[in-house]
């Protein structure tokens, strides 16, 4: 074996190491999504479990990771970033590295809006030729409650076919192409896929998803950052075959452009879509964002789940999730909903 290949070896089992814990003394949760819904769910999970993975979309083409996956052929690494930071504790040291790897630079040259969080994993990708161990040991880093994993080891490239992209031509339907693109796309998205069809799942992963007990799916873009999970073949596989529960976090509000004017019951039908042969569990949904309980209930029945009501909003008013109401939802519904282990 090189010394390379051995110093990697002791890297990977450094940054991973088992935590030596009996299983079932928490709960094992996987969270799939990206953007700011992934980080809303995360800084909540990591109150009720030290047993975390994110499992992050990389079909980003916008900004900052835009920028380094068009000239250097990377991941894009801004969902992946904002993950890790999510997952920094609220210490001093926690929240000093959350703000320094989410800290952009401002110039009038080529550094200019590029997050130190962005160089600092594409670096490691650089350094050490393995997205999951250069991940994991910025997660080490960090101090971060949990870890962070890419959905595909591939760039992927989103596309959506849309009705009306073209004011000028409100019933025609037309392709449109990259991540940042079809989030603010005027229009009526009607499917989205992803470029290649059949990218390959990160197998850890996969075997995150296959050894849950509980897999979390949302808030998010719901086609830029929630479905896509759903179209890497290995993964949507691991996702019908885990034993683990299934639970759905629905977004507060629809999103301008991707799902303007989506009731919520509407969302579950352009996933089921999607994804015709996955079940759910649970929906959950903030009870002042669901004007209509018995669509939304029906709707969640005929994906297999159970709605969930729970005050998750901030109370400020504003479209995002609060962290304590959020943890306490998630722990309500893995306490009454088929429990798998003795978590407390």
């Amino acid at each position: 074996m090189s010394g390379r290949n051995l110093r990697l070896r002791r890297l990977r089992r450094s940054t991973h190491a088992p935590s030596g814990r009996k299983r079932g003394a928490q709960p094992k949760v996987v969270a799939l999504g990206g953007g700011m819904g992934l980080s809303a769910s995360l800084t909540a999970l990591r109150r009720i479990t030290g047993d975390l993975t994110a499992v992050v979309t990389v079909a980003d083409d916008g900004g900052s990771s835009g920028r380094l996956r068009d000239e250097l052929g990377v991941l894009p690494p801004g969902d992946l970033r904002k993950a890790l930071a999510a997952l920094c504790g609220d210490d001093d040291w926690g929240q000093t590295w959350a703000r320094v790897i989410q800290h952009r630079f401002h110039s009038k040259g080529d550094l200019h809006e590029h997050a130190v969080g962005n160089l600092l994993i594409v670096a490691l990708w650089e350094q050490l030729g393995d997205h999951v161990l250069a991940l994991d040991l910025v997660g080490k880093l960090l101090g971060a409650h949990g870890r962070v994993l890419p959905m595909s080891a591939v760039p992927l490239e989103l596309q959506a076919l849309v009705r009306g992209h073209d004011p000028a031509r409100p019933d025609d339907v037309d392709t449109v192409r990259g991540q940042a693109t079809v989030a603010l796309t005027p229009g009526e998205v009607q499917s989205v896929h992803l470029v290649p069809h059949d990218p390959p799942a990160v197998p850890e992963a996969v075997a995150a998803v296959l050894d849950a007990d509980w897999v979390v799916l949302g808030p998010g873009s719901w086609f830029s950052s929630v479905i896509p999970h759903l179209l890497v073949p290995e993964l949507l596989d691991a996702l019908i075959q885990t034993k683990a529960r299934r639970v759905l976090s629905l977004n507060l509000a629809p999103q301008p452009g991707e799902t303007e004017g989506f009731s919520p019951q509407r969302h579950l039908e352009v996933l089921g879509r999607h994804a015709p042969k996955l079940a759910l569990d649970v929906v959950l949904a903030d009870e002042a964002a669901v004007p209509d309980r018995e669509s939304l209930a029906d709707a969640a029945k005929r994906l297999g789940a159970a709605v969930e009501l729970a005050p998750v909003a901030s109370p400020d008013g504003l479209p995002k999730h609060d962290p304590e109401l959020l943890a306490a939802a998630y722990d309500r519904i893995f306490r009454m909903h088929g429990r798998i282990g003795p978590w407390r």
